[in-house]
């Protein structure tokens, strides 16, 4: 009954992951998931992941989104409203070792799907449920997507100190963070299940993973008491950016004392590096407003090449301001392949990002291309022994989509 894996790189290798997330974090957590070579069996409504509608394509919900999160995972399409769908994946579990959703907790329990219904399926599955808050705390049921998350963990506020007013951050921040969350915490699951044969219950609260990714530097002096300052100064500095040049910016960071030492050096200003205030990791960290001014007008006396050239031999970090664009072009990324050109069946080329991890034994691949909606639920289905004329009765009922 069960699907033997296409699947031929990775640490991964033998896993089978029932994925029933959508937008951008479980579907993240599992593209790394895939990328090390586990068999991914991604469940979407016949109306498909509504990040697939997103972009250029979106309108043949094949959008760039779902391009770049969903290659090398297996797309089976049902409409789990519909015992018979959910009687499909029932048996899809019934092989899986782990099984990963991101709906919220009242929602996946009346689907019948919550961890004491998936555990009578399969005894030692490892469940993984991925949503806003911490199912048995008073947020426990809300709605959250990551600019509600943003906002709550303090995140937008942050940004107001330096913007005037809260900001999200202009990436999905909160989505991203804790979809690798989500994937070291799954991993660490299937290890214990690989040891000890025990599977078990994993929930991953986005409002809780962002507030401790956040204050990992900015709990502060509150470490010591909740009366102390709170925020880690250097990083709310208004003036920690990249600096102007007379022909453009840089990031020129001295960081140590050494290399502070030798940037003062350099710049012939003896002076600033007897100055007590900037001697120690300890006195900068009290003098980061005046560091950082006398910092930005030391660079915008030159041309951000000179600076590149007379930082770069003294190992003190420096880098010039690049676009996203300019990163297609970076000789480095190209030089280490990161972007690859491959041929899509539906959508042509395409270009593809590979993992950036390297296992000298095991190495991470991207698999076939994300594909159409339901592209690979006849194949699944035949896999778990469904007749062509049970799959046309699925279809008749609209409990399966086929492709």
């Amino acid at each position: 009954m069960s699907i033997a894996s296409k699947t031929k790189h990775g640490p991964l290798q033998g896993i089978r992951i029932v994925d029933l997330t959508a937008v951008i974090m479980g579907p993240y957590a599992m593209q790394v998931m895939a990328d090390f070579g586990a068999e991914v069996i991604k469940i979407e409504s016949p109306e498909g992941d509504i990040m697939r509608h997103v972009g250029k394509n979106g309108d043949r919900a094949m959008g760039p989104i779902h391009l770049t999160l969903n290659r090398g995972k297996r797309h089976v399409a049902l409409d789990l409203k519909k015992p018979e769908a959910r009687d499909v994946l029932a048996k899809i579990i019934g092989s899986a070792d782990a099984f990963v959703h991101a709906m919220r907790p009242k929602a996946i329990e009346r689907l019948g799907l919550d961890y004491a219904s998936v555990k009578k399926i399969k005894g030692d599955i490892v469940y993984c449920g991925a949503y806003g808050y911490t199912a048995d705390g008073p947020y426990g049921d809300e709605p959250a997507y990551d600019d509600l998350i943003q906002e709550l963990c303090g995140i937008a506020d942050i940004a107001s100190q330096l913007a005037g007013e809260p900001r999200f951050f202009p990436t999905v921040i909160a989505d991203k963070v804790c979809g690798l969350t989500l994937a070291y915490a799954l991993l660490a699951a299937l290890l214990h299940k690989q040891r000890t044969g025990e599977g078990q219950q994993i929930e991953v609260p986005m409002f809780e993973t962002m507030v401790q990714f956040l204050m990992v530097e900015h709990l502060g002096d509150c470490t010591f008491g909740r009366n102390e300052e709170i925020g880690y100064a250097r990083v709310l500095s208004q003036l920690r950016k990249p600096h102007r040049t007379t022909d453009g910016y840089v990031c020129a960071l001295p960081y140590n004392d050494k290399n502070w030492r030798d940037f003062f050096r350099i710049v012939d200003r003896a002076d600033l590096a007897a100055d007590p205030r900037f001697s120690s990791q300890s006195a900068r960290s009290k003098n980061y407003e005046v560091l950082y001014s006398l910092l930005g007008e030391i660079l915008a006396t030159q041309p951000t090449g000179y600076w590149l050239e007379k930082l770069r031999p003294a190992s003190i970090p420096v880098a010039p301001v690049l676009g996203l664009k300019a990163l297609l072009d970076d000789p480095h990324l190209n030089a280490v392949n990161l972007f690859q050109t491959v041929r899509h069946p539906s959508e042509g080329q395409i270009t593809a990002i590979r993992s950036p991890i390297a296992f000298s034994a095991t190495p991470a691949g991207m698999g076939k291309p994300a594909g159409v909606i339901g592209a690979d639920t006849l194949d699944v289905l035949q896999g778990f022994g469904y007749s062509s004329s049970d799959i046309d009765a699925l279809v008749a009922k609209g409990a399966v989509m086929v492709e």
